[in-house]
């Protein structure tokens, strides 16, 4: 079908389907669902070449993929990149990989909003002080930060609680009676490795406790990382007796630690790990059973994908787009009671 013949049949003008097909504010939201429903049902399609032309935009979205990282082997990066196409896709946008090494990554941004090919990016993994926010607001570059960074200048963004789930999470285990409690964290130079470490440090001091600096390290979110500074945790005198770990890729390598300590994870040593969404890191079928801070990553990723299209579709200002989700502690069998020394 034409769209000479779907404007007939619906008895619009072709002007009229045309900008509710292309998302144009000025037509109403009925007209613009009783066009797309039909568009649906007859499977329209619209051409790429001649929707670019009318609308000006290119129909992409935008993301830098650093090659000095293998991001591609990242469940969280895939779970994201999954939620944003299921958004995207609703409108037929594509996304647009730009490989770079991390030292040129400003210049990729830079070729991005010159050539034209993306109406949009999206700013993944911000570090605290994040100079791409200014970079691309120069630029006149939309973009989405899934996360937050320090700074002036306004700008969209999504992040979760980090601070407020490991402030919880270290609560949880202070209610179980643990007094050593050590941290698997991220990469600090990241603004959710810091507010994870904070809200670890701020639950210890609402209790009198000082943080013992031992039992705090970073790193990549990695099952080798993980297992390394688990087994030097546990070579510690005394031992801490829970710990709180910033992936689930981490925690597997803390598990292989801890087994080879002869401990026994839930009664020797409790673990509260972050993310509980990867389809193939089932908590629920880990024995024991793993204890976890919880937030979609894959939702997060739909979301952004929901506020690119009111960026640009519906004009919205990227200062009114600040959301901040909570984290949601789930409490199963890798958490117990601090064992007796």
């Amino acid at each position: 079908m034409k769209l000479k013949e779907l404007a007939s049949h619906l008895g619009l003008s072709q002007t009229t389907v045309s900008r509710a097909l292309n998302g144009y504010p000025e037509v109403n939201e009925e007209t613009r669902q009783r066009v797309m429903e039909a568009a649906r049902r007859h499977d329209y399609r619209p051409n790429a070449s001649a929707r670019r032309l009318a609308t000006g935009r290119a129909g992409a979205i935008g993301i830098v993929l650093p090659t000095d990282r293998n991001m591609l082997l990242d469940p969280h990066y895939i779970e994201f990149q999954a939620g944003l196409g299921e958004r995207l896709l609703r409108d037929e946008i594509d996304i647009v990989l730009s490989p770079t090494k991390g030292s040129d990554e400003l210049a990729t941004y830079r070729r991005m909003a010159l050539g034209g090919r993306v109406d949009a990016v999206i700013l993944s993994s911000p570090t605290v002080v994040d100079e791409r926010v200014g970079l691309l607001t120069e630029l006149g570059l939309p973009f989405v930060l899934h996360g937050r960074t320090e700074s002036h200048i306004p700008h969209a963004w999504l992040d979760i609680d980090n601070e407020g789930a490991f402030h919880h999470a270290t609560k949880h285990l202070l209610d179980l009676g643990h007094r050593r409690i050590g941290l698997i964290n991220g990469e600090t130079r990241h603004t959710f490795a810091r507010d994870r470490e904070n809200g670890f440090r701020r639950a210890l001091n609402a209790h009198g406790l000082a943080v013992d600096e031992a039992f705090v390290a970073n790193g990549l979110m990695t099952d080798e990382i993980g297992y390394r500074i688990t087994a030097r945790f546990l070579a510690e005198r005394p031992r801490p007796t829970a710990l709180l770990v910033s992936s689930m890729m981490m925690s597997l390598g803390a598990f292989r630690a801890i087994r080879a300590a002869g401990l026994e994870l839930g009664r020797d040593v409790s673990m509260i790990a972050h993310d509980d969404v990867f389809p193939f890191l089932n908590p629920d079928v880990m024995v024991p059973t793993m204890s976890t801070t919880r937030s979609s990553i894959r939702a997060a990723g739909k979301r952004v994908g929901e506020l690119l299209m009111e960026l640009l579709v519906e004009g919205r200002a990227p200062e009114t787009i600040h959301e901040l989700w909570p984290v949601e502690l789930v409490v199963r069998g890798s958490t117990g009671p601090a064992p007796r020394d």
